[in-house]
C-alpha cells in the first residue's frame, strides 16, 4: 500500500532558494510543496534575486502586480514584496483508498496516482493562488479520487477490479479536469498503480492464478507435444512424399529411357524399312527393266514367230491354192465328162420319157421319182469322188441340182 501525498504551501527565507526548496520537497514522499511564500522584509534591499523556473507573483502595498520577471533586482523597496512562488513542474500525486467494498462485499485497497500541472500561463497561476491554493487543492484531489475509486470498486466484483483500470483512468481524468481546470490546474494523467485484496483471498487468488498458470503450462506442453507429433507426422509424411517423389522421378527416368529406346528402335525400324523400301524400289526398277527387256525380247520373238507363221501360212496357202487349182482343174475335167454322160443319159431318158409320156401318163410320178433317185445317185457319185472345184455355169447348175426345191 503506497503513502498518501499531501500538497502544502511553505514559507522560505529568500526567493532565490525556491528551486532548492521545490527539489527537496519533491524528495519527501509525505509533503509536496507547490507554493512558496518568502518572508516579509521591512527594510530596503540593495539586491534581490528572482528565480527563473516557477511563476513569481509580486505585490505592491499588498495589491497584486502580476508576474515578476526573473533576474537580479536592485534597490528593492519594502512596499514591494514577492507574494507567491508557484511551481511549473509536473507533480505526481498519490491518493490511495483503503477498504473499498466491491459488489460482492470484498474489501480492497486501491492505489491511485495522478499527475497535474499548474499553468500554463500567468492567469492560471493567479487563479490557482487566489481562488484555490495548495491545501484546498489537496483536499479536493483526495476527496474526488477516493470517491471515484470507491464508486468504481463498488460497481464490480473483486475479480473484475483490475479489468476496469483503463476505463476508470479515462473517466476520472475527464471528471477531475472538468472540476479543477477553472482554478488553473490541469490533470495530465490518472492511473491505478495497484489493487490489493485481503491476504487470504489474495492467497487463494494466487493459488488459482498459479493453478491457471500450471494449467496454461500444461496446455502449452500439450500443445507442444501435439506440435512435436504433428511435426514428426509432417516429417514422416514429407519423407514418404520425398521417397514417392524419388520413385516417381525414377519411374519418369525409366519412362524417358524407354521412350528414348523406343524412339531409337522406331528410328532404326524406319531406317531399315527405308532401306528395304529402297531395295524393293531398286529391285522393282530392275524387275521392271527386266520385264521390259523380256517384253521386248518376247515382242521380237513373237514378231519373228509371226513372220515365220505368216510366211508358212503364205506358203501353205499357196500350196493349197495350187493343189486346189489342180483339183479344180481335175474336177472340171471330170465334171465335164460326167456332164456329157449325164447329157447323153438325159437325152435318152428324155426320149424314153417322151415315148412313155404319150403312152403312160399315169406313170409320170413313178418316173419322176426314179429320175430324182437317179439324179441323186449321180450327185452322190460326184460327191463321193473327192473335192471338186467347179465354177461358172456348170457349177451353178450343179448347185441347183443339189437343192431339189429350186427346180
Amino acid at each position: 500500500m503506497s503513502f498518501h501525498s499531501k500538497l502544502v504551501q511553505r514559507e522560505i527565507g529568500a526567493a532565490f532558494k525556491a528551486d532548492r526548496e521545490f527539489a527537496i520537497g519533491s524528495k519527501d514522499r509525505t509533503e509536496i510543496p507547490i507554493v512558496l511564500i518568502p518572508r516579509k522584509h521591512f527594510f530596503p534591499k540593495f539586491m534581490l534575486g528572482v528565480p527563473s523556473g516557477p511563476f513569481v507573483l509580486y505585490q505592491k502595498w499588498n495589491a497584486d502586480q502580476g508576474i515578476l520577471e526573473p533576474g537580479l533586482k536592485r534597490l528593492w523597496n519594502p512596499w514591494y514584496r514577492i507574494s507567491h512562488i508557484v511551481t511549473k513542474s509536473v507533480i505526481s500525486y498519490n491518493a490511495p483508498a483503503k477498504n473499498c467494498p466491491t459488489s460482492d462485499n470484498i474489501m480492497v485497497h486501491v492505489d491511485l496516482s495522478l499527475t497535474f500541472q499548474i499553468g500554463p500561463d500567468e492567469e492560471a497561476a493567479k487563479k490557482f493562488v487566489y481562488s484555490l491554493g495548495a491545501y484546498r487543492l489537496d483536499e479536493l484531489l483526495s476527496a474526488e479520487a477516493e470517491e471515484a475509486i470507491r464508486g468504481l470498486v463498488y460497481s464490480v466484483t473483486h475479480d473484475k477490479v483490475d479489468d476496469l483500470r483503463e476505463d476508470f483512468a479515462q473517466g476520472m481524468l475527464s471528471t477531475l479536469n472538468s472540476k479543477i481546470n477553472c482554478y488553473g490546474v490541469r490533470i495530465i494523467n490518472v492511473k491505478i498503480t495497484d489493487v490489493v485484496l485481503p491476504q487470504q483471498l489474495q492467497d487463494r487468488l494466487e493459488s488459482t492464478t498459479a493453478f491457471k498458470t500450471r494449467l496454461g503450462e500444461e496446455e502449452k506442453n500439450h500443445e507442444n507435444r501435439v506440435h512435436v507429433l504433428q511435426d514428426e507426422a509432417t516429417k514422416g509424411l514429407e519423407t514418404i512424399l520425398k521417397s514417392n517423389a524419388r520413385k516417381i522421378q525414377m519411374l519418369k527416368a525409366e519412362q524417358s529411357r524407354y521412350s528414348l529406346e523406343r524412339r531409337e528402335m522406331e528410328e532404326k525400324a524406319r531406317g531399315e524399312a527405308k532401306i528395304q523400301e529402297m531395295k524393293a524400289t531398286y529391285m522393282a526398277v530392275i524387275e521392271k527393266k527386266s520385264v521390259a527387256g523380256n517384253e521386248t525380247v518376247e515382242v521380237l520373238n513373237v514378231q519373228r514367230n509371226a513372220e515365220a507363221l505368216i510366211k508358212n501360212a503364205e506358203l501353205e496357202s499357196l500350196k493349197i491354192m495350187i493343189q486346189a487349182k489342180q483339183q479344180a482343174a481335175t474336177m472340171i475335167v471330170d465334171s465335164e465328162a460326167l456332164i456329157d454322160v449325164a447329157e447323153s443319159k438325159a437325152g435318152s431318158m428324155i426320149t424314153s420319157a417322151k415315148a412313155e409320156a404319150g403312152g403312160a401318163k399315169a406313170l409320170s410320178e413313178k418316173r419322176r421319182y426314179e429320175l430324182e433317185w437317179s439324179r441323186l445317185a449321180v450327185l452322190k457319185k460326184i460327191a463321193g469322188q473327192g473335192r471338186r472345184f467347179i465354177t461358172g455355169k456348170v457349177g451353178e447348175e450343179l448347185l441347183s441340182d443339189l437343192v431339189p426345191m429350186s427346180k
